[in-house]
């Protein structure tokens, strides 16, 4: 593979500010979800049992055990610990020197703490996975602060191959769970018939998507199987256009559900992922530069032809494979393309089994190369200190990327129980102890397609009397059939998530549904703010409603109309079934749910804090209230990425203004009198010959020292530009 410091920097920038979007988003939501007054406080996670810091820091890792050394109730620990980490990364994607291992580091420790008492909140595959890939960045990115240089390491590339390898385990096994789970829409290659207006949150566009005709969703869906199954090895390969076409296979499929639905950050992850597939040259064929390393010049013609040759029959096995297994037929009566499954589960196991260890091999031959090229690389360093240095960073490196690789394989081999039970014991004893840490986590995403019969939605209705009900409208999931569906990416409501969620059972299997039914009727504002930011649209802002209750619908998208014009309504519903029954305060049914999953709070009010810090939270908290998650979030990645922007025009400007009069300064020590400026013809005719003096002993001398003789001819008519006033400005 190419060099990678231009994918390994643009991979870093995209990190920071991911993580920027992901506490933010959090951010705005700890009242509501974790305050003291919150539908799942976060203090019930912390118990002080009186042990040693060490011990309860390891018992659960999250530094909010620190909250009372600084005189800070649980909540106001969060809401620090979330914008702390807000700062440090809108800065990292700021300036590249904060880009370092030190900052990951801390962005990791902030979200784990997060992690650890967010219960069910923020148990969603996306949050495993940013903090994998963020631990990842502590070994990727370099140690700026400490080392005072951005200087290329010899093991980069090996740090960075651990991203391309988590990006494989995601991808193949979220292809693999599709149909290993059983679910008769993948078999039947009609999941996306369903998925457009089943998902939690779909776009404006997803109602489109859902009329397109059948035959082109179930190709979408073999479409999706290629790209997540069999395209990921070739994530390994060493042709490097085989990677490239890996590469944008992958962009298509991640920008396709981006467009289709609101999944957060999580796309833009995988997209970021995508990125250790990419070298150099290609960077810089979009940024539209020279490429400098002439590697496609160096090759010969055979093995050029031989890479093409190999490419072709890659492609071809591809192109055959997918009509085989999945029986494509063109229909020509119909102008469409037939699709089936036409391999049983039996075959597909047997497929797991056969190829769950040639993968983990795969990646044992691939992350050797890369440590015996880097070797190779250390060795070559000049001068012993350099090298004895270098071979110290590369053991060391080496060692952590071997050691994530093999712990990896144990959530990796999931997806096959034999392959799983075959792993060396000590493996499996190594990531039982960083199990805790989220090191490493197994994926599987899409695993089952919901609401074949009409996507389940709760709706919550209040009421003061008992008679009248007015529905409660949620900002983001769907309920007004009128409304159309938002575009919230990159923030995720994460109580509309669970909304989503909890509809699919009864409400006995979401115990956080009765603790937003008793905060909706002691009217806790923190609550309401989860469903509308702006209180007023809440129908009961001026008065907490006395009754509450619950119901389950069925909605589905609308159709076109029969002139193919479009409908009034986006959505279409039936009545389905009592989900919560009608409850007030002091309901002996709230009462006994409250005390069987443990939410009444029997603890007695905190005091609030008064410290310094803990009123710049609470000033932070009131200068953002009232302004939609969305929209911050927004405005933050708008003002970085145009920072960014201008900060690149500038260094080209100033790069290209620095060629210029490197090209001017080269020019007069080729020939003075008509390259030179118009001002060395009032110079004396001494500092002339000086010149012609200095010319005269360069051709005398031997070609080797030629470059140096330059050198000092550059320096001598520098002494002379120096002395006009214009050329000392643009010098």
């Amino acid at each position: 593979m190419g060099e990678i410091i231009l994918p390994r920097r643009l991979f870093l920038w995209c990190m920071a500010l991911i993580y920027m979007v992901a506490f933010v988003s959090l951010y705005v939501q700890i009242p509501g979800l974790y305050g003291n007054d919150g539908l799942l406080p976060a203090r019930w996670q912390l118990r002080y049992t009186g042990k040693p810091l060490l011990e309860q820091l390891l018992t659960s890792p999250t530094l909010l055990w620190l909250g009372p050394l600084l005189g800070l109730d649980t909540q106001t620990a969060m809401e620090l610990l979330c914008l702390t980490g807000a700062a440090l990364s809108l800065a990292a994607s700021l300036l590249e020197p904060l880009r370092d291992s030190l900052v990951f580091f801390c962005l990791w420790a902030l979200y784990l703490s997060m992690y650890q008492v967010g219960q069910v909140f923020l148990y969603f595959q996306w949050d495993n996975l940013l903090l994998e890939t963020g631990f990842l960045c502590v070994l990727v990115a370099p140690l700026t602060l400490i080392r005072g240089s951005r200087a290329v390491r010899v093991h980069d590339p090996v740090t960075f191959w651990l991203i391309r390898w988590l990006l494989f385990r995601l991808m193949f096994a979220s292809g693999v769970v599709k149909l290993t789970s059983r679910c008769p829409t993948w078999w039947g290659l009609t999941a996306l018939t369903y998925h457009y207006e089943t998902q939690c949150i779909p776009t404006p566009l997803a109602w489109f998507a859902h009329q397109l005709p059948v035959w082109w969703q179930k190709l979408s869906v073999v479409g999706t199987f290629v790209i997540e199954i069999p395209v990921p090895f070739l994530f390994f390969s060493p042709l490097r256009r085989l990677r490239l076409a890996a590469f944008y296979m992958q962009l298509l499929l991640q920008v396709l559900i981006i467009l289709s639905g609101n999944y957060n950050f999580f796309n833009l992850l995988t997209v970021t992922l995508c990125l250790s597939l990419l070298d150099d040259r290609h960077v810089n064929f979009w940024l539209r530069k020279a490429d400098k390393s002439g590697d496609e010049n160096n090759d010969s013609k055979l093995l050029l032809w031989l890479s093409r040759l190999v490419e072709l029959l890659v492609w071809a096995l591809t192109i055959f494979g997918t009509i085989i297994c999945f029986d494509l037929q063109v229909d020509s009566a119909k102008n469409a393309v037939s699709s089936r499954t036409a391999f049983t589960y039996h075959q597909f196991n047997q497929f797991l089994k056969t190829v769950t260890i040639p993968c983990i091999w795969i990646g044992v031959l691939s992350l050797t190369w890369e440590l015996v090229a880097s070797m190779f690389r250390c060795a070559c360093i000049s001068g012993f200190l350099k090298r004895f240095w270098g071979m110290i960073q590369w053991t060391v490196f080496a060692a952590a990327a071997a050691s994530m690789f093999a712990v990896s394989l144990v959530p990796f081999s999931y997806v096959e129980y034999d392959s799983h039970s075959r792993l060396w014991p000590g493996v499996r004893q190594a990531y039982g102890l960083v199990d805790r840490y989220q090191l490493v986590n197994s994926y599987g995403l899409f695993r089952r397609m919901t609401g074949v019969g009409g996507r389940p939605e709760v709706v919550i209705e209040g009421s003061n009397d008992g008679n009248t009900w007015t529905e409660i409208e949620f900002m983001y999931k769907p309920g007004n059939v009128s409304a159309s569906p938002p575009v919230v990416t990159p923030h995720q409501p994460r109580l509309d998530w669970q909304m989503w969620f909890a509809a699919l059972g009864p409400q006995t299997q979401s115990p956080w549904f009765t603790s937003l039914m008793y905060r909706l009727l002691q009217g806790k504002r923190e609550v309401i703010e989860l469903i509308q930011t702006d209180v007023s649209k809440y129908p009961f802002h001026e008065e907490p409603p006395t009754y509450l209750r619950a119901h389950r619908y069925r909605y589905w998208f609308t159709e076109p109309k029969a002139d193919g014009s479009f409908p009034e309504r986006w959505w279409r519903r039936v009545y389905d079934e009592e989900f919560y029954p009608r409850v007030h305060l002091g309901n002996t049914f709230l009462e006994g749910m409250l005390t069987q999953f443990g939410l009444k709070d029997k603890s007695a009010s905190r005091r609030v804090s008064n410290t310094a810090v803990a009123q710049a939270v609470r000033w932070v908290r009131a200068q953002v209230r009232g302004v939609p998650a969305h929209t911050l979030i927004w405005t933050l990645l708008a003002c970085s990425a145009t920072f960014c922007l201008l900060q690149g025009l500038r260094n080209k400007n100033r790069h290209a203004e620095q060629t210029a009069v490197t090209d001017e300064a080269a020019e007069k020590v080729d020939d003075p009198n008509e390259g030179g400026d118009e001002s060395l013809s009032d110079h004396s005719e001494e500092k002339q010959a000086e010149e012609d003096e200095s010319e005269k002993n360069t051709e005398d001398e031997e070609e080797e020292e030629n470059e140096q003789k330059l050198v000092g001819e550059n320096d001598d008519e520098e002494e002379l530009v120096k002395k006009d006033e214009t050329h000392d400005e643009s010098f």
